[in-house]
């Protein structure tokens, strides 16, 4: 396991990560930093655990819309997938702002 060091929302958090995702991770953060002025935006700024808080509805709206209605040729196994790797790195961004 790995730390990597991640920028979400102008704050940095420190995620572990198994030994080879650490480009699957940064890939992971350029989406989150995607959505991250909107979410800013959303909670007035006010904390990082709120702007989570909202980024993390603003993916799992993302989320919802890819499973009602999925691209043609994706299966619903990846599409279980990637629920679940975005659930745990919501998890870990949560994590760590509990910690700061």
């Amino acid at each position: 396991m790995a730390d990597i060091d991640i920028s979400v929302a102008g704050r940095s958090y420190s995620v572990a990560a198994r030994e080879g995702d650490e480009a699957h991770i940064r890939h992971l953060e350029s989406i989150l930093q995607r959505h991250a002025d909107t979410a800013l935006r959303a909670s007035g700024g006010l904390n990082a655990e709120r702007t989570l808080v909202y980024l993390s509805l603003i993916l799992a709206d993302l989320l919802d819309e890819t499973e009602r209605n999925p691209p043609e040729g994706v299966s619903p196994v990846l599409l279980e997938r990637i629920a679940d790797r975005l659930e745990a790195v919501a998890a870990a961004l949560e994590e760590d702002a509990a910690e700061a």
